[in-house]
């Protein structure tokens, strides 16, 4: 399977709990840190509902 590269780049101060909840399953805590994840619909889903504060490219 592909990989992602996940990275941060805004703070999630001002977002609901939903969305913090989300970024912190991802494994992201602070700006401009990056994580790799598999390509799945499930890592799919939870980048689409933070997708304002995430920036995602493919990763070899």
């Amino acid at each position: 399977m592909a990989n992602l590269k996940i990275t941060l780049i805004h703070g999630v101060v001002n977002t609901t709990p939903r969305q913090r909840a989300t970024v912190q399953t991802l494994g992201l805590h602070k700006i401009g840190q990056s994580v790799v994840r598999e390509d799945t619909p499930a890592n799919l889903g939870l980048v689409n509902a933070v997708r304002h504060l995430v920036t995602v490219e493919e990763a070899d």
